[in-house]
């Protein structure tokens, strides 16, 4: 009788259970102002996040108070003209986040409609073409993310177009196998450059010259987790970095990758001497230092030269000026010499000890 009781109120409660679960079953609908269906809303409509739903383009119902949008795994290939705001502009969209989306192609105009855009992030993502009028559709645009978006194919002219008219103050370019500082990516007026996690074994002269161009003298830069090879061309980048250390944000985090002996080593700890630059090496450092013992010795060959010349040129003043003064020393010693004498003569010596006489 009590199990019979018991299975029927279990049975009550059944329908209220599926009721209470069928929200978590169903996706949400959109709804005008509110989420798109494919995504959902953190706490306010302002943030947005779509993750690992395919899409093959961004949503088109996203609320219009939205401040920060997230698309990540999706398919969305090709960014094209007003991509984000093809049904209305998004005026408060600040912060837009792309990453692992497949995006192979941004058109011109691709941000248009996003006015107070102030961050996008395309990490992640094999890029392949950028047009020229790419971003030109977020005129505020300071942060721009490219960490693992520059593998796929050579878009530093391309970005350089793109960048031009930007007055970006952050670039993040880790993880892009870069070999040398992408100085046509370097907009005037950038303050932040992350270039950790790339194929970096020195900055040249050259390239760091171009880091004290007028609109580059306060930019910082991120070093950490490049092969860094600490040999003779690693010079001028040891040299730059002690007197400019407070531009490199991870300074004390930079090690040697190789040779062998000084792996590991911290480079703010090196000194340039054990890096076995030598004029024979034909390193840009061993060549400089050199040239300056070759230039100081010229200086000092031309100044011997000059006081042989102005000896040559007055030898019968300077023959007369000895002779002078062989005789102004001959006439000193003499008088000396008459002193002694008189000091030494004892009849002087007596009739100056005797009075009256």
């Amino acid at each position: 009788m009590a199990r019979r009781q018991a299975r029927a109120a279990g049975g009550r409660w059944l329908p209220w259970l599926g009721l209470a679960l069928l929200p978590l079953a169903v996706p949400p609908a959109a709804a005008p102002g509110g989420c798109p269906s494919p995504c959902y809303c953190v706490a306010t409509p302002e943030l947005v996040q779509c993750r690992y739903e395919r899409l093959d383009e961004p949503p088109r119902e996203l609320p219009a108070s939205v401040h920060n949008l997230s698309i990540a795994g999706s398919n969305l290939s090709v960014l094209r003209r007003a991509a984000f705001a093809a049904a209305r502009p998004l005026p408060d969209l600040r912060l837009l986040r792309l990453r692992h989306d497949n995006i192979q192609a941004i058109e011109d105009m691709a941000l248009q409609g996003l006015p107070a855009l102030r961050t996008l992030d395309l990490s992640q993502n094999p890029l392949v073409s950028v047009a020229s009028g790419a971003f030109s559709g977020a005129p505020l645009l300071r942060t721009l993310q490219l960490n693992q978006a520059l593998l796929a194919a050579p878009l530093e002219e391309q970005l350089a177009l793109a960048l031009c008219n930007l007055s970006l103050r952050r670039l993040e370019l880790a993880g892009n196998r870069l070999q040398e500082l992408p100085f046509a990516l370097l907009p005037a007026g950038l303050e932040e450059l992350d270039l950790r996690n790339n194929s970096l074994q020195r900055l040249a002269a050259a390239e760091l010259r171009s880091l004290e161009a007028p609109g580059l003298r306060g930019l910082r830069v991120s070093l950490g987790a490049n092969p860094l090879r600490c040999d003779c061309a690693l010079r001028p980048l040891l040299v730059w970095l002690r007197s400019s250390a407070p531009r490199v944000l991870d300074a004390r985090s930079l090690r040697c990758s190789g040779p062998p002996p000084l792996r590991g080593t911290s480079l703010l700890r090196l000194r340039p001497e054990v890096l076995g630059c030598g004029a024979s090496e034909g390193g840009e450092a061993g060549r400089l230092e050199t040239a300056s013992y070759v230039f100081f010795g010229i200086v000092l060959a031309l100044i011997g030269i000059v006081f042989l010349m102005v000896l040559y040129l007055n030898r019968r003043g300077i023959k007369r000026w000895l002779h002078n003064l062989r005789e102004a020393c001959r006439d000193q010693m003499e008088g000396y010499h008459y002193r002694y004498e008189q000091d030494a003569d004892p009849r002087g010596a007596s009739t100056a000890g005797t009075p009256g006489l």
